[in-house]
């Protein structure tokens, strides 16, 4: 009976483990970043090609621009949209519009643009970013195939399947662990942000400003992982006992 009850919540973790880990592999909003710029505050002393002098007041309306990021493993998308005070409402999937431009994350990964503004910097990021997709792909087959193994272990028939399946969901939540510090220490650690962030204020406007938070997809990883590691634990359990009782 308390096998019973341990292979039910073995089973139910690990399922709430793979839903996880796939809706965090499918979805694209591991990042989530708003660029602002206001082209018309760039230091001139002029309006319109009129010098200003001291002691003139201009009441002309500040306009802002804002454009959108959010990416994941397969793509990286942006739009653009007008400043407000809820912008992480602004990436919901009703809210976006249909017009939103995208292209292939592991080949611009955030804020990487283009290969020939800086060979040196846009081959490290790819090749960070390569072991990073590499580590998610080896999760989420593992948690695949942990789910089909379990399922032919059926109920206590084979304790190495079970021994199998529990070792492929700890591998599965060891490498997601690492693909979440990896794209930490993307976010904060590297200096590809801090130098997109100064080529912009450079090459774009003075007041220049992102504003960067981590997405639901990001949300969801660590969560699957601590599913897919009380599965992969009580898979084990249930497998030394199956093995010790039943054999």
């Amino acid at each position: 009976m308390k096998l019973s009850v341990a292979l039910f919540f073995a089973g139910f973790f690990g399922a709430l483990g793979a839903v996880f880990f796939l809706l965090s592999f499918g979805t694209d909003y591991w990042l989530l970043a708003t660029e602002t710029c206001s082209p018309e505050n760039n230091g001139s002393k002029t309006v319109n090609a009129v010098p200003l002098e001291h002691g003139d007041m201009v009441t002309s309306p500040k306009k802002t621009d804002t454009t959108y990021h959010h990416e994941g493993f397969f793509w990286r998308c942006w739009f653009g949209g007008k400043l407000a005070e809820d912008n992480i409402w602004k990436f919901w999937f009703t809210n976006q519009p249909p017009s939103k431009l995208c292209m292939h994350s592991y080949l611009f990964p955030f804020p990487v643009t283009t290969p020939a503004h800086n060979s040196t910097s846009y081959d490290t990021a790819v090749i960070y970013r390569g072991f990073w997709s590499v580590f998610m792909l080896v999760g989420v087959a593992a948690v695949v195939m942990a789910g089909f193994i379990i399922i032919c272990a059926a109920p206590f028939a084979s304790h190495k399947l079970y021994k199998a399946g529990g070792g492929l969901f700890l591998i599965a939540s060891v490498f997601f662990s690492a693909v979440v510090v990896m794209y930490v220490i993307w976010v904060q650690a590297l200096s590809t942000m801090t130098d997109y962030k100064q080529q912009q204020k450079t090459s774009l406007c003075p007041d220049f400003q992102i504003n960067i938070r981590y997405g639901w997809s990001f949300m969801l990883a660590p969560v699957g992982i601590f599913f897919s590691f009380l599965a992969g634990m009580l898979f084990l359990l249930i497998g030394r006992t199956v093995q010790m009782h039943y054999n």
